[in-house]
């Protein structure tokens, strides 16, 4: 069954919780004992219905407390698709949290009051989802009953919000008016707007085609690890040597020619192996064991693709960075450690070009440095080339992460932008 990762963002009261709280409920994926201390916990705060959004309230309180990584999963099922919802903090105080936790989304769920209207926050979650290469960007107009259903806010909001995202890179855009209180146009069509045309939201999400937005064409495979034998003594195994790893893009079949980097050798897989067997053929994001035609010297680190079809090589790298940590900054002569796919190497920040305001989209050239939450454009020397492709194209092989190494904490994440040559 396939999986659809979803990312929410909205401010505190959008609605966002009981959004959330609605979609478990109505797809029966919360246990009797949890809806029955919900609705305990309703009746003692005086409320006349089961507030659902008191699912997702324990996790606001930790958020509150000052969680390091305050983003919390839920999962559901429905009969078509699995579902894994990202509840991710919009305010710009937790960027890096919203950059964590939607980093892998197939879909973003941005949320908004019908009375308040596209504020400076929803334009923001847009930005934001636009630049971490969120392909499917779904804004639920919330609160509908506190408008009287109309039709004309519903589509006032729609073109305020699609004038904005025009400026954006967003591919596909969708509208659906709801509330989240009464489950209207959540999982069933609202008798109360018989004037929209759509689906609900759930239909919406189980139908959203992703299959398509996976790299498919460019072959990645980052070598995690050497598979040798463990018992040397068994004649059967003992000349195996495998590559394991996760297939970062593209599809790899047995036959295919293909190259290693940095080496530069060519070679043929001449098979492909899983716990559960050999297979045909490999797609992201399968973790599996390549066997090659050629004993080569291939370690960690090391990337395999398509000897037609290679990743850029390079230890100059421009890329938009998400700086993490509260104790430092990111200035220009910095050095730190980055991790991309498996590979290990040490950067230097050669330059920071500007500081972008998320919430203006104005560029800032004469910031010095990115402090917590902030998002620059930077360009990183590495010690050792790296083997990479635009985030837009690959969000695997185009994303890294900058680790201090006197502490060992993640201070940043990147999304590599097109080389400078292009």
């Amino acid at each position: 069954m396939e999986m659809l990762r979803l990312a929410t963002a909205g401010s505190v009261d959008d609605g966002k919780s009981t959004l959330i709280g609605r979609l478990l409920y109505d797809s029966k994926a919360i246990f009797e004992d949890q809806l029955e201390a919900v609705e305990r916990t309703s009746r003692e705060r005086g409320d006349e219905y089961t507030n659902l959004a008191l699912l997702t309230d324990g996790l606001r309180a930790e958020r509150e407390q000052g969680i390091t990584i305050d983003v919390a999963y839920r999962y559901f099922a429905t009969p078509k698709r699995k579902f894994i919802i990202a509840d991710t903090p919009g305010h710009t105080q937790y960027t890096r949290n919203m950059v964590t936790g939607a980093s892998t989304a197939d879909v973003a769920l941005v949320l908004i009051d019908a009375r308040k209207g596209v504020l400076e926050q929803s334009r923001r979650h847009a930005f934001l989802a636009s630049l971490l290469g969120i392909p499917h960007l779904v804004l639920c107009v919330n609160k509908m009953d506190l408008v009287d259903w109309s039709e004309e806010r519903f589509e006032e909001i729609k073109q305020e919000f699609r004038s904005f995202a025009m400026k954006l890179k967003v591919s596909d855009l969708s509208f659906i008016p709801v509330s989240a209180l009464h489950g209207d146009n959540i999982v069933d069509r609202s008798v109360h707007m018989p004037w929209y045309e759509g689906s609900a939201l759930l239909h919406h999400l189980e139908e959203v085609h992703i299959a398509s937005d996976r790299n498919l064409i460019d072959p990645r495979f980052p070598v995690q690890y050497v598979i040798r034998p463990q018992n040397q003594t068994d004649i059967t195994t003992h000349d195996y040597r495998g590559y394991a790893g996760q297939v970062a893009g593209g599809v790899l079949r047995p036959g295919d020619e293909v190259v290693v980097l940095p080496s530069g050798f060519t070679s043929t897989i001449a098979g492909i192996d899983t716990a559960d067997g050999p297979i045909d053929e490999a797609f992201a994001p399968l973790s599996v064991i390549l066997r090659l035609s050629d004993d080569l010297d291939i370690s960690r680190g090391d990337m395999i693709a398509r000897r037609k079809n290679q990743p850029h090589v390079g230890q100059d790298i421009e890329a938009m960075v998400c700086w993490m940590s509260e104790v430092s900054w990111l200035r220009e002569g910095a050095k730190l450690a980055i991790k991309h796919t498996t590979r290990w190497a040490r950067a230097l920040v050669k330059d920071l070009q500007y500081q972008l305001d998320i919430n203006t989209l104005s560029r800032n050239e004469d910031a010095v440095g990115l402090a917590l939450n902030e998002i620059g454009r930077v360009t990183l020397r590495t010690t050792l080339p790296l083997f990479y492709d635009e985030y837009r194209r690959n969000r695997v092989t185009g994303s890294f992460i900058l680790v201090d190494e006197s502490t060992n904490t993640t201070v940043g994440a990147g999304m590599i932008l097109p080389p400078i040559s292009d």
